[in-house]
């Protein structure tokens, strides 16, 4: 297991607790570097969002537990935040919860020459997606997950 991996498990096991006692869902945590920043990112959601002051709560909480156990040897900023309009799917979880949702799909190579499309999420199991074309309803595709680089909720304005 990676560093990050370690981190992002320890930090897990920290968020969850206190998210279950506020009635959060811990949606996602995740150790990245952006521009030269190490970044602990803790994702929170409830039915009809999360608002700022949520996020502070459970920031101030973690917060006190992080410095307390140590585990991070880097330095980094740590963050609590909504997934945001456009959350990202990642867990079975995620999925269940879009079915029938529009998605954006970005895949790893091109497929028959498209590697980023909007589709219908229709269904799902540990290996495959099953994706309904957005702008063609009689194309369907079963798309391998280990093929997708991304894929989140489409937002439109």
């Amino acid at each position: 297991m990676s560093k990050k991996d370690d981190y992002v498990l320890k930090t897990e096991k920290i968020a969850a607790p206190i998210c279950e006692e506020l009635n959060f869902e811990l949606v996602d945590v995740e150790f990245v570097k952006e521009a030269g920043n190490d970044y602990l990112r803790v994702f929170i959601d409830k039915p009809g969002g999360i608002t700022v002051d949520e996020c502070e709560i459970v920031s101030r909480r973690m917060n006190d537990i992080l410095d307390e156990q140590d585990f991070i040897e880097e330095s980094y900023i740590f963050e609590v935040s909504s997934p945001g309009l456009g959350r990202v799917l990642k867990k079975d979880k995620d999925f269940k919860r879009s079915l029938d949702e529009e998605v954006e799909v970005k895949l790893f190579k091109a497929k028959d020459g498209v590697k980023e499309f909007n589709a219908f999420l229709k269904a799902f199991d540990q290996k495959t997606l099953t994706l309904q074309k957005a702008d063609d309803e009689n194309v369907i595709l079963v798309i391998d997950r280990a093929d997708i680089a991304k894929i989140n909720l489409a937002v439109h304005f």
